[in-house]
């Protein structure tokens, strides 16, 4: 099988999508559509780019949150970066197998009706990344 990536979305952590959104609002992006992932304890707000790709400040919504967590020892920044993937199990299972450390390696809901699997930064040399599968694309297969 050949695997295709596409880039989504670069996460970044805020303390509120409010102040976190005010640079990029002089950048002139003027929509933010913004949704609660329960299941990470955070609101996201993603700024749409015209390139089907967005920015997707993180703000965290617990003070146990994987983002307050982020921010209490890193400060706000990127927190991860997000590719878009097909047969999102069949992938997480061939990384597995072949050593790769996966936070997750049965996909969970995330935002924008997707499941994602997170791979730790110690196999990605330092970089926390997403792999997202939108459910929509899910019943094209």
């Amino acid at each position: 099988m050949k695997l295709s990536f596409d880039l989504d979305h670069i996460g970044i952590a805020v303390s509120s999508l409010d102040t976190g959104s005010e640079f990029y609002k002089k950048l002139g992006f003027s929509e933010m559509k913004t949704e609660t992932v329960a299941s990470e304890s955070v609101k996201v707000g993603f700024l749409p780019m015209g390139n089907d790709c967005s920015i997707e400040l993180l703000e965290p919504t617990s003070s146990e949150s994987p983002i307050a967590k982020f921010l209490d020892k890193r400060g706000p920044g990127i927190h991860h970066i997000c590719l878009r993937v097909k047969n999102i199990e069949q992938v997480a299972k061939s990384l597995s197998s072949q050593g790769v450390r996966l936070i997750n390696e049965v996909p969970r809901p995330g935002a924008h009706n997707c499941k994602v699997v997170f791979v730790h930064p110690k196999s990605t040399g330092g970089i926390l990344l997403e792999l997202s599968e939108k459910v929509e694309d899910l019943d094209a297969k």
